[in-house]
């Protein structure tokens, strides 16, 4: 038996626990996780905003792979610090828990409020460079994977003030390191609407492309932007407040309508401009505010009659598109990435605000509230039908996974442990039939989809419920949707989407990630969600046989696999159902050959909004996007 005494005990020393456990401080190592290195670096700019000392901010993702991130704040410290006695911008980079932020004289509020952040970048990255102008001088200090290699040195006289941090993400940590414009475009501007004033630049070395983020009116500009063009159904009601609550300095902007063009809430929360995309209790107090607000005018006004029932969260936040920004000296936040905000300081002074906030307005705009609250009303009406639906659907036992009342047009794998299961959404019967053939019985379940799903952006529950292909999908998956949502009951570990390579399998794909995206998020945060990766041809010369997903990947193929010989016969799938059972299997559904693309919550935005963007009411955003796009269009038909 091993000794088990103080030597079994591991000291990890300096950043070595950032390295061993990267996770813990970044939330992962994929995408999400590198993107994350970034929104540190920006954030601790934005501090320097908030402090009132910078006004400008630039990102430039470099040719060589690396990213940079410039300010004109009032630099970090260089000189020595007195107890640790190195400089400043050493101990940031190179020690948990040391910076700025725990100083209330320094910084009143502050996203960076762990004192991890930069350092943390320093541990992941390669190499990480830092330069800081102040003082009448120009410094610059190096790192590599933590440890410092290049002392803190004088480079130059320069006027002005400001820091850049230049770093290389290492790839022995990340499993990218490919910095996405798309993703880092949508983050800083964000954090510019945020920000009235602050100019925010995105430059990118690779391929030539920047924008300049920079906005005059703040949430309400905000607020717009998550309309997506649609109508809102009343002026934007605003509330900017700051004062000393609970012996705290704290600060609140928040900027709020509502729509008829959708039946989902849109609402956006910020904690010192970081993103709580899990809410909090910020969130909680903002609820409640609406809630009994709009109960007591409602009722006061004649709104709702003395037979309706009170209004719940849910009827009221139908159509709501909101963004909140709280500032406080102190936040509690669940963990380093700071998703959920637990302070229940936010929570009574959130809705204490806001309350006032909206009683005010409701004051001045009667009939706009009156509208509001009827319309809430009829959601309300709207959501008991469903729950009673879901109630006799759960009666009947319909998504019991032993039940007869599974769809019958699923193909169900034997297995009953879910977490070895699979189930293929494939679209039409000719690739449900090839898809059957060529599956593995015990894991894998088929389940064939007819025509173009639901929209369910468009559509009330009840409605979305009675659709034949979505409640074939909800009864085969197990879980329920919207409130009724039980992660508990999935029957299946992966559900994986697989349609044809075309303009119409691409649109049947999107309603699907908008159906996954606004009725079971969770389904897609946890990792279940996954999309098939058919390929486009098959090459083959006597009994030698490959496949390419692309174009580029067929004239690669040919060159190195087939030595250019002119004999190769090319086949190019049209769709699922041209490959015969033997084909997909090799291809697309064999766990040991094929390639998944796992989903997350993040690609489902993006393809709900520009689901929102193409189909929606909107002509005139749709024709900018064609416009700007159409330099990029493939095999169009004309």
């Amino acid at each position: 038996m091993t000794e088990y005494s103080a030597k079994s005990i591991s000291v990890l020393k300096g950043l070595e626990g950032v390295r061993r456990r990267p996770a813990m401080y970044i939330g992962s190592t994929d995408a999400r996780g590198l993107h994350h290195l970034v929104w540190e670096v920006v954030d601790n700019a934005v501090d320097e905003h908030l402090a009132g000392h910078a006004g400008r901010i630039t990102v430039r993702l470099r040719a060589d792979g690396g990213c940079e991130v410039t300010d004109d704040g009032r630099g970090i410290p260089v000189d020595l610090h007195p107890t640790e006695q190195l400089p400043a911008v050493e101990l940031a980079l190179t020690t948990l828990h040391a910076g700025g932020k725990f100083d209330q004289q320094s910084y009143a509020v502050s996203g960076g409020l762990h004192g991890v952040g930069v350092s943390v970048v320093n541990a992941l990255a390669t190499r990480t460079e830092v330069e800081v102008t102040r003082d009448g001088h120009r410094h610059a200090i190096a790192f590599e994977r933590g440890p410092r290699v290049e002392e803190l040195t004088r480079t130059g006289k320069a006027k002005g003030s400001g820091t850049l941090v230049r770093f290389w993400p290492d790839r022995e940590v990340f499993e990218t390191t490919d910095f996405d414009y798309a993703r880092i475009g949508e983050r800083l501007r964000e954090t510019a609407l945020l920000n009235p004033g602050l100019e925010i630049a995105l430059v990118d070395e690779r391929d030539g492309r920047s924008e300049t983020f920079r906005f005059k009116h703040g949430l309400s500009d905000f607020v717009d932007e998550l309309l997506h063009g649609k109508e809102p159904l009343a002026p934007v009601v605003e509330a900017r407040d700051e004062r000393t609550f609970d012996g705290h300095a704290v600060a609140l902007d928040v900027a709020f309508t509502w729509s008829d063009g959708f039946h989902d809430d849109r609402l956006r929360s910020y904690v010192n401009i970081v993103r709580t995309g899990d809410g909090g209790t910020h969130e909680e107090g903002f609820r409640r505010a609406l809630t009994s607000t709009l109960n007591k005018f409602g009722r006061d006004s004649g709104a709702l009659l003395k037979k309706d029932p009170n209004l719940t969260g849910d009827d009221v936040r139908e159509g709501l598109v909101a963004v909140i920004s709280i500032k406080l000296p102190d936040p509690q936040f669940e963990g380093q990435t700071k998703g959920r905000l637990g302070s229940t300081l936010a929570r009574g002074y959130v809705e204490q605000v806001v309350s006032e906030a909206l009683t005010a307005w409701l004051v001045k705009h009667k009939a706009k509230g009156r509208q509001i609250v009827k319309r809430a009303a009829v959601a309300a009406k709207a959501r008991q039908a469903a729950k009673a639906a879901r109630d006799l659907t759960r009666r009947k036992g319909l998504l019991d996974s032993q039940s007869a009342g599974l769809p019958g047009k699923l193909a169900d794998c034997t297995s009953r442990d879910p977490s070895e299961t699979e189930l293929y959404v494939v679209e039409g019967d000719s690739a449900g039939g090839s898809s059957k053939a060529a599956r593995d019985r015990h894991t894998q379940a088929i389940l064939p989809l007819r025509g173009k799903v639901l929209n369910v952006e468009k559509a009330q529950m009840q409605r979305v419920l009675e659709n034949a292909e979505i409640q074939a999908l909800v009864k085969a998956i197990g879980t329920g949707v919207g409130d009724s949502y039980d992660h508990g009951r999935l029957r299946y570990d992966k559900i994986i989407l697989m349609a044809d390579a075309d303009v119409d399998g691409g649109h049947i794909t999107t309603l699907l990630l908008t159906f996954f995206y606004r009725l079971t998020p969770k389904l897609i945060e946890d990792g279940h969600l996954y999309l098939a990766q058919p390929p486009l041809y098959q090459l083959r010369k006597g009994s030698k046989v490959a496949y390419a997903m692309s174009d580029p990947e067929r004239d690669q193929l040919l060159k190195s696999e087939f030595k250019r010989n002119a004999n190769v016969e090319i086949q190019r799938f049209k769709g699922l159902g041209e490959m015969d059972a033997e084909q997909l299997w090799a291809t697309t559904m064999d766990p040991a050959r094929r390639t998944l693309l796992r989903i997350n919550i993040e690609d489902a935005a993006r393809a709900d909004e520009l689901f929102v963007l193409l189909m929606g009411n909107q002509t005139d955003p749709r024709r900018g996007w064609i416009v700007s796009n159409a330099k990029f269009a493939e095999n169009v038909d004309v």
